[in-house]
């Protein structure tokens, strides 16, 4: 995570900081030369990188940038792509280094740091020299790719949380440039003399969708807010006990965001903590933004937990997010499943988290809740044993306890088409786990391990 502090004045101005830290995970099956290009925009030309895996026959990967020899990074990757079966990557990318894997892999087979980094507002997917490709793309419906090296592209997912300490009208842009572009969304919270709150598109009027949101800002407070957008979706969530939401729009024609912008108007100065999901969050950008005000991090940092025995750590995350080592535990119908757990009536219990809810989801008096606010579990390799009953293993990874004291672990099972990850309680002899509004109870399933 990165945070970022800023003020500003009383005057309808943005500041913008670069949001291009993200991910992507995908599975794909194709014979060879699986292509994902990251662009500002949705097509093909300069700048842009490309990430082959399986090229040259299905004998090596490299990352290209601006599609010009030399490759700026390549391994040999023999028999990295099957045919016959679908196989897991990831692509990530900061300010300034972008890195590719294979799906349970923490190492990168390829790695670039570009002096002049690229921002990435759109990601694309193509497949050529005698192979088509089935993909499985996190956050949407998998697509086909024919063997004509034509990239499809998609917007970018992404996420920021803000704190604002302002007595009216903070306002919050996000757009696919570093200054104020068109097209832009805007979300306006606390306007109208903080008695309602808006997300307008292009700058125009009248609003995409306004709520009334009487006393939302306070100017001596800090209040948190959860911004998303993903394939359009923008959701505007209150990160308190409960996470509602504020205000929802769904973009017919989404366009690939790389900065958020930040003022205060209309007689109202703000002070801003901004928390960037970067996918390195222990790293160091060298990547300079344009917001002179940066400063070093007030102590609302997300927190972390070590697991005892163990390499692995619990972060603090909210609303979806995930850090880029999360442990990925199973799969819903619509997506990655990771490990999280949230408190609940005394209670620390592990669950899902399914970041295309926005939400990590427990099982607790027969009934799933969904949480905004939660720990992901981060920097453990996943390894899981099949188990029934109260055989819990002796090197089970501890991730809870009941209100009344007893502990919980991390479990998961298939049910109804997903691989759903959910607590296991040993005095119940069940795992059970948060599906369909309902607390299920399995008999037989997988616990993780250390």
């Amino acid at each position: 995570m990165s945070i970022r502090t800023i003020d500003t004045e009383d005057k309808l101005e943005y500041q913008f900081i670069p949001v291009t830290g993200s991910q992507l995970q995908f599975r794909v099956r194709a014979s060879n030369d699986a292509h994902v290009a990251l662009t500002p925009g949705p097509q093909e030309g300069e700048p842009m990188y490309e990430v082959f895996f399986g090229g040259w026959g299905n004998s090596k990967s490299v990352i290209r940038k601006n599609r010009t020899k030399p490759e700026v990074a390549e391994a040999q990757t023999p028999e990295i792509l099957s045919n016959d079966e679908t196989r897991g990557f990831w692509i990530r990318w900061n300010e300034n280094t972008i890195t590719a894997g294979k799906e349970g892999d923490n190492e990168p087979l390829l790695s670039y740091t570009d002096p002049e980094p690229i921002v990435v507002g759109y990601t694309g997917f193509c497949t050529g020299w005698g192979a088509s490709g089935q993909w499985q793309l996190e956050g949407y419906q998998p697509i086909t790719t024919l063997n004509d090296l034509k990239y499809t592209f998609h917007p970018a997912p992404g996420a920021v949380i803000i704190e604002v300490k302002a007595k009216s009208n903070a306002h919050v842009a996000l757009s696919r440039s570093k200054a104020e572009s068109s097209p832009m969304y805007e979300i306006l919270l606390g306007g109208w003399e903080n008695t309602a709150s808006a997300i307008r598109y292009d700058r125009k009027q009248p609003d995409k969708v306004r709520k009334d949101t009487p006393n939302l800002l306070h100017p001596g407070e800090y209040k948190k807010f959860a911004i998303c957008w993903l394939n359009g979706h923008i959701s505007v969530r209150a990160v308190d006990q409960n996470g509602p939401v504020i205000l929802e729009w769904k973009d017919p024609n989404p366009f690939g965001i790389t900065h958020v912008g930040v003022r205060t108007a209309w007689g109202a100065t703000g002070k801003w903590n901004i928390r960037i999901d970067h996918p390195y969050p222990t790293g160091n950008p060298t990547g300079r933004s344009n917001v002179e005000t940066v400063r070093a991090p007030e102590p609302s940092a997300p927190s972390e937990r070590t697991v005892p025995g163990s390499t692995g750590i619990w972060r603090e995350s909210v609303a979806g997010m995930v850090p880029s080592d999360a442990v990925e535990g199973g799969r819903d119908l619509d997506g990655p499943l990771y490990v999280g757990r949230a408190h609940h009536e005394g209670a620390l219990i592990p669950g899902k988290v399914n970041p295309q809810h926005s939400a990590c989801y427990i099982a607790w008096g027969g009934v799933e809740h969904g949480k905004e606010q939660y720990e992901v579990l981060c920097a453990l390799p996943s390894t899981w044993v099949p188990t029934s009953g109260d055989n819990i293993p002796p090197n089970a990874i501890p991730a809870g306890n009941t209100e009344d004291g007893e502990v919980l672990f991390v479990g998961r099972a298939n049910h109804e088409g997903t691989v759903t990850i959910g607590k296991v309680q040993p005095s119940h002899k069940v795992l059970y786990i948060p599906f369909g509004g309902q607390e299920v109870p399995l008999p037989e399933y997988e616990v993780l391990v250390s």
